[in-house]
């Protein structure tokens, strides 16, 4: 069996041909079983630990089975180390055979930023050129890479609740070519904004439906359960819901707490990465538009499978 590091996956993967490969996942036969799902009492902040399966169909020439072990440990940040840590197995689809062991940290960074650009893709508006990304943790860089690849995205504005982090981030970005800026300014920043993502972990919502323009999209990617939120009421209310799976309705924050609440209802939320991968619905230029996501075993099983093939194999 082969370990596979971040420096291959890096090397593998690309976020045009990652996000063509979901697209085509979330069009396909991929089988999703409901992924496990532990708390884990600590002193701290609790943790907990997702296993999330999945296998291509009957169909698929050779064909892959799959397994993510992820751990989430909030309190990770004061000691260096990624809030979120984890394994891919790759194992034959004929023979259940392992084939190799991914590090499950970096492919899931790239697999969310890719999930996010898929949806914008569709949600966002073709002129986009303005972003703001909340948050300067690990997924941050992958994010803006990802809806760069997807739309003309001229100006990122960076905002984090440590501004140092920002300053710190925002440099090297600049270093390596992207135009994107720390600012302070959050509401001034969001109100110019043609694209918003946020990757938080924060318990209270930071961005206000009263500060997105029309037109704008607002891609939601932390929150992860529901005692988080990035988005209040309003910014739901006025946009149009897509989520990556309907696990979004009922695990995360954002729209499964404002579900739950009755701010919204479930008709509210027009669809889901399928829908739009196999409908393409059409926005109308000044919608406001909105994608949640917690992650999807076929995202990381499609992955997977694009950083398998594109390694060199070896005897």
């Amino acid at each position: 069996m082969r370990v596979i590091t971040s420096a291959e996956i890096d090397r593998a993967l690309t976020f045009p041909a990652l996000i063509d490969a979901l697209s085509e996942a979330f069009r396909g036969g991929i089988v999703t079983p409901v992924r496990h799902h532990h708390e884990i009492e600590r002193a701290g902040s609790h943790g907990t630990l997702l296993l999330m399966p999945a296998w291509t169909g009957p169909a698929t020439e050779g064909g892959f089975v799959g397994v993510k072990v992820v751990s989430v440990f909030p309190d990770n940040g004061a000691k260096n180390l990624p809030s979120v840590l984890g394994t891919y197995l790759l194992m034959d689809g004929a023979t259940g055979e392992p084939r190799a062991a991914l590090d499950g940290t970096r492919l899931t960074v790239w697999r969310t930023a890719a999930a996010s650009a898929l949806a914008a893709r569709f949600l966002a508006r073709q002129d986009a050129s303005r972003m703001v990304m909340i948050g300067s943790g690990s997924l941050a860089p992958f994010l803006i890479r990802a809806h760069m690849s997807q739309r003309p995205i001229r100006e990122v504005a960076l905002w984090n609740h440590r501004p140092e982090r920002a300053r710190d981030l925002a440099a090297r970005l600049q270093a390596e070519g992207l135009p994107v800026t720390a600012v302070t300014d959050l509401e001034g920043a969001v109100r110019e904004a043609d694209l918003v993502s946020c990757a938080t972990l924060s318990a209270e919502p930071i961005v206000k439906g009263a500060w997105l323009k029309a037109g704008a999209h607002l891609d939601l990617v932390g929150a992860f359960n529901l005692s988080m939120r990035e988005a209040d009421d309003e910014a739901l209310r006025k946009a149009e819901i897509y989520v990556d799976t309907h696990a979004a309705k009922s695990e995360g924050g954002d729209v499964a707490l404002a579900l739950k609440s009755g701010a919204i209802a479930e008709s509210h939320v027009k669809g889901d990465l399928f829908d739009l991968c196999r409908n393409s619905p059409q926005r109308a230029d000044d919608a406001i538009t909105l994608f949640k996501s917690v992650g999807a075993a076929l995202e990381d099983l499609a992955a997977a499978m694009l950083v398998w093939r594109h390694l060199p194999q070896t005897s």
